[in-house]
């Protein structure tokens, strides 16, 4: 009984798990790495050129945005902006296609990871059409003569395709980014099969064997084991169970958010300080004002909230980031595209510390009422099976 029962936690239980927490660090890798090409500088037409003079052997980390001109048979595009066409190297890159709708802040839907984008290989890259929005991420290097980003063992460049605006690609990428529906992963299926074909095994060996009639029946009820969260009564414990990681995935997605201004400021605490003056890649001013009320700019649509389902705040200030003039009294839109512009409830560092705590306490009732209803379902089937053997 025991080996039975080992059998269907290591196949059913340990390695969709591990799986799962395979699929959870590999968008945590995406996001921070998304995260990390937004500090570097812009290629535009003057650092283009800046790079050419400085001669062939210097290699530097930046970002390109444009539009796909075309595309060559040797994994090659052509990317194009408004003054400026660079060839990127597909081979060995990480390539994605990122769905976004094209108003600002994130998808309506509200459901972080619903829409994640999607690893794509150059045979569905050669079927994207001319003008596909196309963002690349990493380190451009002289091969044959001309500049164009190319990939190396350390650093893959990272090529998202996406079809919405481009000030709005940073919060839809780091919503998008975030894992859903862990337990079944690439892993999954296989372990599931294992684990029956196991079972199934042990079943067939020992039919023959009045003896070991407990056996056999234990074995192929643990088969449908993965079936146990669907069964009633348990159920309804599952329906609770997916709402409350539901919920626990939106709030992570918000400390997600209120991430992104954060990295062009020092930690200090529970509050974040300047580091020094503050600028972004481009060298323009970055920084936040602090607002006991919500300006009229916020409240006729001029200043985004980054988290639109919290309109209301007790007892703290809002954080509105953009660049910061000492002409103006209010933030304004960073020529930057990927720079936060928008207002944050309260202070993005308790803010963000409140979303995890809160995270991990939904998702570890969600797993206690999991196991609950799982039991629940493993004692009435203790009741049938008793009648049997």
């Amino acid at each position: 009984m025991l080996v039975i029962i080992g059998l269907a936690v290591l196949w059913y239980g340990l390695v969709p798990v591990v799986g799962a927490l395979i699929k959870r660090y590999k968008w945590f890798k995406f996001r921070n790495r998304f995260n990390g090409f937004r500090l570097h500088p812009i290629m535009d037409n003057q650092a283009y050129w800046q790079m050419e003079n400085n001669g062939g052997g210097h290699t530097r980390t930046f970002r390109f945005i444009g539009e796909l001109e075309s595309l060559t048979d040797k994994q090659v595009l052509w990317v194009r902006n408004e003054d400026l066409i660079v060839p990127v190297s597909l081979k060995n890159a990480e390539s994605y296609l990122l769905s976004m709708q094209g108003d600002e802040g994130i998808p309506e839907i509200s459901y972080p990871g619903a829409t994640a984008p999607d690893k794509i290989r150059w045979e569905k890259v050669s079927s994207l059409t001319e003008g596909t929005k196309v963002f690349v991420g990493g380190c451009l290097s002289c091969q044959e003569g001309r500049w164009g980003f190319v990939s190396s063992k350390e650093s893959p460049l990272m090529v998202i395709f996406h079809d919405g605006p481009d000030h709005s690609l940073a919060t839809k990428t780091v919503w998008a980014g975030r894992h859903q529906g862990e337990y079944l992963n690439p892993v999954t299926p296989y372990s599931l099969i294992i684990g029956a074909l196991c079972l199934l095994f042990i079943a067939t060996f020992f039919l023959q064997r009045p003896a070991f009639r407990p056996a056999v029946i234990v074995s192929i009820a643990a088969i449908f084991t993965p079936l146990f969260p669907l069964v009633p009564p348990g159920l309804l414990f599952t329906v609770v169970y997916r709402h409350l990681t539901w919920k626990a995935r939106i709030l992570r997605a918000y400390s997600d958010l209120a991430k992104l201004p954060l990295c062009y400021f020092a930690p200090n605490g529970n509050g974040i300080q300047l580091r020094g003056k503050p600028a972004l890649p481009d060298g323009e001013p970055y920084g936040f004002v602090c607002c006991k009320e919500l300006p009229p700019e916020v409240l006729e649509g001029k200043i985004p909230l980054l988290i639109p389902e919290i309109t209301e705040l007790n007892g703290d200030n809002w954080y509105i980031f953009g660049t910061m003039l000492p002409s103006k009294l209010l933030p304004f839109r960073p020529r930057d595209p990927f720079a936060t512009f928008g207002v944050l409830p309260g202070n993005p560092k308790e803010f963000i510390r409140r979303c995890t705590v809160k995270a991990y306490a939904m998702e570890t009732v969600a797993w206690i009422i999991l196991l609950a209803g799982i039991s629940l379902n493993i004692f009435f089937l203790r009741l049938v099976l008793s009648l049997l053997i």
